[in-house]
């Protein structure tokens, strides 16, 4: 019902600007016109973050080694890829993965607004009257031509095709309010004081989230103000209004995101813009003043559409001058209002078999935003690959019939491990229905919809990473299989096959507190193989001594075939459990992105896992 409501909603909107469209030949060109500058600006986005690679995200990640370079890199970032949005969101997707703190994130953010008034300058010094339109078509000729060229050469025309729909949407937003002036002359709404104020810059505010660019905002404003439909007054509140309005879409994917460091950072966004805009309006008439008096210094105090410009870099660098000896307290206060929610001590709290269709655990960390850079990706994947671990570990726990706890036990509580399943025992088919099978899906769409330049370090890292995932998966799956025999045996009168069940079931759970201390310890590279080497020696002596004993006991008539079957075959599931999770330490091995993965199995946090008193 929901979707079929949508679709009607879009189809009304749809018609009602068609019809709009056909009453108003000036309405349409100023609509076509926006839409070339918003694809220009999407293909010089696309273009140049294709061409960059990951030079863009490796200089990120030393952008804030002091709060000087982190600005200069949020001006810099944000005056090549002319969308403060954007570097907005790649830091937020950077500090979400723990790539980079959240005092460099605030600094990025001052930069990304003062690297933002680059944009209104150049469109203002093309003024009103300069057509660009006979540069647009040769540039979309070589533009064209250069995407047959190789990937590097598609991205550049990619920039070229950009730079070309940017000057057509503006020739059409110029000409569309020209056509558009008799029927749309907001300068009548003239409003004395605050409230005048206040509507236009919830003008430039609902402009800025309808379009997604405060850009396209900003040059309607220019178009607006130089065909007279806007006055200069009038025009500085819209750009007040933008400024807020570019934060919006910050603050929609930091809040969604869930990562209590993206939310801070951009809560930071928000305040930084709500704040500067606030000071800004009280401020509005001196300020006014402040411009017109110097740009008649300069002999432009006739040119509006530069004294515009002027203005919004103004309260941009008041704004940044304010706030920049604050940032470091700014961060503390932001930990202090969003502090880290407390990670839970089990993740699967259910304590019987739910008649109904449960809703599935989906993926906690995996940010759509982190996919625009190979650096925030990889972060993010781990995260979840943690969170995919822990979650495996406890569902293997329970196809052994034993508390979570027990994997932190250097021995593992002989009376539980002894005792038969209780009634309400979780069946462990449902459980990688309910808290595997999603999490899993949810990180191979995630790195399938990767599509940034990688080197070899970073494609090797997405292997390993899937890999990790299977590897997982597949030591879940086996403790299903598992499950089913140990229940079927374990519930039965002492025997000799329910006390090889017994030992199964002893032997899991100590090379499972075994993987989980290797995965956790600090050891040396040298420290750390000789102690998995003996995991090892270990895991293959009991296998060994296991199946002598089975086919002693054989011989001795105290197991049957069908009996002995099943143990060798369980035996076999004990066995690939440990290899798969042993396979996962193992990926990280030599490779400086993939270390971190050995912590996977040690996702169940310390606290947990520590003795009861």
């Amino acid at each position: 019902m929901k979707q079929y409501s949508r679709i009607i909603l879009v189809a009304l909107l749809a018609t009602g600007l068609c019809y709009s469209f056909w009453a108003s030949a000036g309405w349409l060109q100023l609509c076509a016109g926006l839409a070339l500058f918003l694809f220009g600006m999407q293909c010089l986005e696309e273009g140049l973050r294709q061409l960059a690679g990951s030079k863009l995200e490796q200089l990120l990640g030393s952008s804030t080694a002091t709060p000087g370079k982190a600005l200069l890199f949020g001006i810099g970032g944000t005056m090549l890829l002319q969308s403060s949005t954007l570097v907005s969101l790649l830091t937020i997707a950077f500090i979400s993965t723990g790539l980079i703190q959240l005092a460099g994130g605030i600094a990025i953010l001052f930069g990304a607004n003062l690297g933002a008034t680059s944009g209104i300058w150049l469109l203002a010094l093309a003024g009103q009257n300069l057509s660009l339109s006979p540069l647009a078509l040769p540039l979309l000729v070589l533009g064209v031509l250069a995407a047959f060229n190789g990937a590097k050469s598609k991205a550049a025309g990619r920039i070229v095709l950009g730079v070309a729909f940017i000057f057509l949407g503006i020739d059409q937003i110029k000409e569309g309010f020209s056509a558009f002036g008799g029927e749309l002359d907001l300068s009548q709404y003239r409003l004395d004081g605050v409230a005048g104020a206040l509507l236009f810059t919830a003008v430039g505010l609902l402009v800025t989230v309808v379009v997604q660019s405060s850009h396209a905002a900003l040059m309607l404003t220019l178009a607006a103000l130089a065909g007279g439909q806007l006055e200069l007054v009038q025009a500085l509140a819209i750009a007040i209004g933008s400024n807020v309005g570019s934060s919006v879409s910050t603050a929609v994917v930091g809040s969604l995101g869930g990562n209590r460091s993206g939310q801070r950072l951009a809560l930071a966004h928000v305040l930084f813009n709500v704040v500067t805009a606030s000071l800004t309006l009280l401020l509005l008439a001196p300020l006014t003043w402040l411009v017109k008096w110097l740009t008649a210094q300069v002999g432009i105090g006739d040119n509006s559409l530069l004294q515009l410009a002027l203005f919004h870099t103004l309260f941009n660098a008041g704004g940044v001058l304010l706030f920049w000896p604050w940032q470091a307290r700014l961060a503390q206060w932001l930990t202090r209002w969003l502090p880290d929610r407390p990670e839970p001590q089990v993740l699967i709290t259910e304590l019987a078999a739910d008649p109904r269709e449960p809703e599935r655990t989906r993926a906690r960390y995996l940010n759509e935003r982190a996919l625009d850079s190979a650096d925030a990706a990889a972060g993010a994947v781990v995260q979840e690959l943690r969170h995919l671990g822990r979650l495996s570990l406890e569902v293997i726990c329970h196809a052994l019939y034993l508390p979570v706890d027990q994997l932190g036990k250097v021995r593992g509580d002989e009376a539980l491990l002894q005792a038969p399943p209780e009634d309400h025992s979780l069946d462990a088919e449902a459980l990688y229905q309910r808290h595997i099978k999603g999490v899993y899906g949810d990180l191979l769409s995630f790195m399938g919809r990767l599509d940034v330049p990688l080197d070899e370090a970073h494609r090797a890292f997405w292997v390993a990473c899937q890999v990790a995932a299977l590897q997982l998966v597949d030591a879940v799956k086996d403790a299903k299989h598992l499950q089913k025999n140990l229940g079927h045996y374990l519930r039965e009168p002492p025997s000799t096959v329910r006390q090889a069940y017994v030992e199964l079931r002893r032997q899991l759970l100590v090379l499972l507190h075994e993987v989980y201390e290797l995965g956790r310890s600090g050891l040396s590279d040298e420290a750390w193989n000789a102690q998995l080497q003996r995991i090892d020696e270990q895991a293959a002596a009991f296998d060994a001594a296991f199946r002598d004993r089975l086919f002693a006991q054989v011989r001795l008539r105290e197991l049957d075939g069908l009996q002995t079957s099943s143990l060798m075959n369980d035996l076999g599931y004990v066995s690939r459990i440990f290899q798969s999770l042993r396979n996962v330490l193992l990926l990280g091995e030599g490779q400086e992105p993939l270390r971190a993965l050995r912590r996977i199995e040690s996702g169940i946090e310390a606290s947990i896992l520590v003795e009861p008193r």
